[in-house]
């Protein structure tokens, strides 16, 4: 069985130049910054080498066994090795170079390293974005999924609708909502209220009606402090949720958990995303997009249910992101009146 350092402390010399094939010699190593690992352990390395980068990030798992548990549940880790290993070298989206991956489904074990983009900006979703930085996200996401549309020859990517995230999904909200109406009480909307308990007997359906043909490739959890920013792209790093969904469960997440209330109100991004998409030779309704959109809204509220109501988020800054991400999304299904399908 290989070795996979399941902590920084194990992360040696040796092994960086054993797994790199080149003599490099650690530095140092600490955590990328707090708050922006919930399922892994994110952390960046210095290097003197005279044949590699200066720095790379690795990804381990979680040091919080609960979080590990997602993660398994899941299958983030597996998710991510598989498309860094088989997707990225496929489609014309810029990704962070892997310099090395191993992951075991057993034990569930996983270790990345990846190219370190210091460059970029990464984004920050407690203290949201700019009208621009949305137009490059948007435009982003419209290329991978164009380029993506009915793809079928991408076998280690999972199709979103499954029984395992499906149960998952189910679970999760009603785990997490009580703790939600209990913790988090002054960001719950009447409306939200009135139907939570429904809405885990609902996500089933829900799925079923935004995962019909046409699909893509979705990156699957598109929110702002995934993405780094460069003066003219946008790089999407923690491809954990990876999978063949609706091009609206991207946008969807994005829009309606990272944007702030006043942009997001400010245009329809909706309408903006399918122009960008349909620019691109793809044929598809606006009708079908606004629909499907409304529809991945609502469904995702499990997403922040789950990471605000379950997950342990460690510290001042994951807590804020907790707030942050559960109060957009009730906001936005409140202004999207999605609560009404939940009957």
């Amino acid at each position: 069985m290989a070795f996979f350092p399941m902590s920084v402390n194990e992360v040696t010399g040796d092994w960086l130049s054993e797994v790199l094939g080149y003599p490099a010699e650690l530095k140092d190593i600490r955590p990328l910054g707090e708050g922006f690992g919930v399922l892994s352990l994110v952390s960046r390395i210095k290097l003197d080498s005279a044949l590699g980068p200066k720095s790379l990030i690795a990804k381990l798992p979680s040091p919080v066994p609960e979080n590990r548990d997602v993660a398994r549940e899941y299958d983030n880790y597996g998710r991510e090795y598989r498309f860094y290993t088989e997707v990225a070298p496929t489609i014309p989206v810029r990704s962070a170079k892997c310099h090395y991956g191993a992951f075991e489904h057993d034990s569930y074990k996983f270790v990345l390293l990846l190219e370190d983009l210091q460059e970029y900006r990464l984004g920050d979703q407690v203290k949201g974005c700019s009208e621009q930085d949305v137009r490059m996200v948007i435009n982003t996401i419209a290329q991978l999924h164009a380029n993506t549309w009915r793809a079928t020859g991408y076998k280690g990517v999972a199709n979103h609708n499954s029984a395992m995230q499906r149960d998952a999904v189910k679970s999760g909200f009603e785990m997490g909502w009580p703790v939600v109406l209990d913790q988090f009480a002054d960001l719950v909307p009447g409306a939200a209220r009135s139907v939570g308990e429904k809405i885990p007997g609902a996500l089933g359906r829900l799925m079923d009606e935004f995962s019909k043909e046409p699909l893509c490739i979705a990156h699957g959890d598109v929110r702002l402090d995934n993405i780094f920013f460069g003066e003219n792209e946008v790089v999407f790093v923690d491809w954990q949720a990876v999978c063949h969904s609706a091009p609206e469960h991207d946008l969807a997440y994005f829009l309606t958990q990272s944007v702030p209330t006043d942009i997001r109100e400010k245009e329809d991004w909706v309408a903006i995303y399918h122009q960008a998409l349909t620019d691109q030779g793809t044929e598809y309704s606006l009708n079908t997009c606004r629909d499907r959109y409304q529809k991945c809204a609502l469904y995702l509220l499990s997403y922040a249910v789950i990471i605000a109501g379950i997950l342990d988020m460690g510290n001042e800054r994951g807590m804020a992101l907790a707030r942050t991400l559960l109060g957009n999304s009730l906001g936005s299904l409140t202004s999207l009146g999605a609560f009404d399908l939940v009957s």
